[in-house]
């Protein structure tokens, strides 16, 4: 297939932006702040080309599934994808996770869930039906906040933008549906607000690595470097809007990028032309676990409530009446919590959902586990009784695996909270 060089045109921030207006289009308004240009060279297949750039149009809620450009292009680089269109692994899951710690990798991450709430009534409505303060957030900030059942037992995190019009949401990929079914279901009569799953209508990159900064400066992206976990601008891709923001799901650190189909083939192709390392969902699991980070249907569960999962950040105390609201309250007040998250560094494979124990009583149970590093040893995350264990010392998964706890970064940047210290 023949190459074609083209050019990666980046506009400073729009003022007045919203990513897609009640008919599902990408609307350019033209109030801008300074402009300035900055081009990148960037190759792309003729292919993608012809679909990424003359085929550049706003379109509506109802396109085809995800564009398969972006699959052609990674699978020439090596890529295994899935039935369902995810990309597994690139061959480099060693590589990519040691650049992780070291450089710079990129992953897409587009089966994850977006959902686009909308609506007078949005930010209120948020406000009531998750975690966080959206009532002290503005236009182009963000936050984490947890869907939690009316008693705090934990549903899913997701990370949010506050945008001009609508406020989006980042979920995991198994909650989509459950947490779109159950925020259409609060709605109320008189309350202005839309959801809308815009999962299939957008593309989401997120990069991970010290070296990220790096990628974002030679990008003509630098204003975002620096800012608070969150902070998002919208900036235009050969005329296409893309979103980039700070953070990465996992991590406060890195960045995420939000943009059409058409978009994502030249932008990937961009960032790896900038020295990234293409990651795949295998080693992107995998990373998870070693920062930490729970996820649904493993420490995110009916079982385990959004104090023991160490979400600290994601917590508001003092802004009122919101679901599961009581129930945090109360743990905190009467000291509730009997056990938390921990990492757990294993030697050798242990089954998820095996017990923890100490002197061969019962402490906790294993939610995840994965190979280490280069396949040397074991890594697991799982719950543990309060006060049994500390840093350092040694439990037994299963009848027979001995495992050291360890902190994790995602954890260990979780800040406990007292109704003084929230917001």
């Amino acid at each position: 297939m023949a190459s074609i060089t083209g050019e990666l045109l980046l506009l400073n921030p729009w003022r007045s932006f919203s990513y897609l207006d009640q008919n599902g289009a990408f609307p350019w308004t033209q109030t801008k702040t300074k402009e300035h240009k900055q081009k990148h060279k960037f190759t792309l297949s003729s292919k993608t080309t012809r679909k990424g750039v003359v085929l550049a149009l706003p379109f509506d809620l109802s396109p085809p599934p995800i564009d398969h450009d972006l699959l052609d292009i990674v699978a020439t680089e090596g890529a295994k994808v899935s039935d369902d269109g995810i990309v597994e692994t690139f061959g480099n899951d060693d590589q990519a996770f040691d650049a992780a710690d070291n450089g710079v990798v990129v992953a897409d991450l587009s089966h994850f869930g977006r959902i686009r709430v909308s609506g007078e009534d949005r930010i209120q409505f948020l406000h009531n039906q998750t975690t966080a303060n959206f009532e002290c957030l503005h236009e182009g900030q963000g936050c984490d906040t947890v869907f939690v059942t009316p008693t705090a037992r934990t549903i899913d995190i997701a990370h949010a933008w506050i945008m001009k019009n609508a406020v989006l949401l980042v979920v995991s990929p198994v909650t989509l549906r459950s947490i779109s079914e159950m925020l259409n279901k609060y709605i109320f009569f008189n309350d202005k607000v839309e959801i809308q799953d815009i999962t299939k209508q957008t593309c989401f990159f997120v990069l991970v690595g010290p070296k990220s900064n790096q990628i974002m400066e030679e990008l003509n992206l630098g204003d975002l470097v620096g800012q608070p976990y969150g902070t998002h601008q919208h900036f235009s891709v050969n005329g296409m809007p893309i979103t980039v923001g700070v953070g990465n799901v996992i991590s406060e650190k890195g960045f995420s990028l939000l943009m059409s189909p058409a978009a994502a083939g030249s932008v990937w192709k961009t960032i790896l032309s900038q020295g990234a390392i293409p990651m795949g969902s295998n080693a992107w699991e995998k990373l998870r676990i070693f920062q930490g980070r729970p996820a649904p249907q493993k420490e995110l569960t009916n079982e385990y409530n959004v104090l023991e999962a160490g979400l600290w950040n994601s917590i508001s105390l003092n802004k009122g009446c919101y679901k599961g609201q009581e129930t945090i309250a109360r743990l905190i007040t009467y000291d509730g919590v009997k056990q938390r998250l921990w990492a757990i560094r294993l030697s050798a494979p242990a089954e998820v959902g095996s017990l923890i124990t100490i002197d061969g009583k019962k402490v906790g149970k294993l939610t995840s586990c994965t190979s280490g590093r280069k396949e040397n040893g074991y890594f697991g995350l799982g719950y543990i009784k309060r006060q049994t264990v500390s840093e350092g010392d040694t439990v037994i998964v299963g009848d027979s695996v001995p495992g050291t706890v360890v902190e994790v970064p995602f954890l260990a940047g979780q800040r406990s909270l007292t109704r003084s210290s929230s917001s």
